[in-house]
């Protein structure tokens, strides 16, 4: 009785308050309706909704997130592997995104003063999709995410790569250079998305983005920017340490502004 009571409450109030704001013989009487119907109207008034936006592999995902309290993304029949983003090495204009791995969310936070009007960063899932998030910075209460994509029910993709551990050296290396290549998980590595702050190698900033880390092998995500004024060519020798077993880099030959990916596979003992 007391939530039908409460789910007609609205309804009642607006009523009522019409019926006496249309009072043309008594002013008492029409304000009285017109404070109900104000009240009928507020009561009336859905609460703000959770989020729900459809995905595409590889598609870009606009959403909202909260300027001071936490935002959750949650995948519907999925979960995060990783997520990307660049580390300015300002404390003002990084976001903080923290990776739940019980149920495979993510939580970002802004910090206060934070300059620009919206966030940006890239998921990977554990089924193997990317998605490029665009998040508009606003409001004070918490915010809520719900991602689905109609691909995600089936099973995850490239099987293949579900078994690389038990391959031999050689082909381990090469499913590793495809996961980091393709930023796709990998079973028997653990990523970690945790970008470093950016080095500077003359006239190439480098920056490791995120980690595979497995028993025998360790991928690395490199960002590469040229920072001169110059244009360059990237070899392997400036991206990779001696002891790198492969080295890959998306655009070797970068002009002056410009960044590409190297994606870089070393011994596990290497770091």
């Amino acid at each position: 009785m007391t939530g039908l009571w409460t789910n007609a409450l609205p309804g009642c109030a607006l009523i009522c308050g019409a019926v006496l704001a249309s009072s043309a013989n008594c002013v008492g009487r029409r304000a009285l309706g017109a404070s109900v119907l104000g009240w009928g109207l507020l009561l009336a008034t859905p609460a703000h909704a959770d989020q729900k936006v459809t995905a595409t592999d590889n598609g870009a995902i606009d959403c909202d997130a909260s300027r001071q309290d936490l935002t959750r993304i949650s995948l519907e029949d999925d979960q995060f592997a990783a997520v990307s983003k660049v580390a300015t090495g300002n404390a003002n204009e990084d976001f903080s995104v923290v990776h739940e791995p019980t149920r495979g969310d993510v939580y970002i936070s802004v910090p206060e003063g934070y300059p620009r009007p919206s966030i940006s960063f890239f998921g990977t899932t554990r089924k193997g999709f990317v998605y490029k998030f665009t998040c508009r910075i606003a409001g004070s209460e918490a915010k809520q995410v719900f991602v689905t994509n109609a691909q995600a029910h089936k099973p995850a993709r490239d099987a293949a790569l579900a078994t690389v551990s038990d391959l031999p050296l050689d082909e381990q290396v090469l499913g590793l250079v495809r996961a980091v290549f393709e930023q796709k998980p990998i079973a028997g590595f653990e990523i970690r998305d945790r970008p470093h702050m950016p080095v500077n190698v003359g006239d190439l900033k480098v920056q490791l983005v995120s980690e595979y880390r497995g028993l025998m092998l360790v991928g690395q995500v490199l960002r590469v920017q040229n920072t001169g004024m110059q244009p360059l060519v990237l070899g392997e020798e400036l991206i990779a340490s001696a002891g790198a077993i492969a080295v890959s880099i998306s655009n070797p030959s970068l002009g002056p502004g410009q960044a590409t990916g190297a994606y870089v596979v070393v011994p596990g003992g290497a770091l």
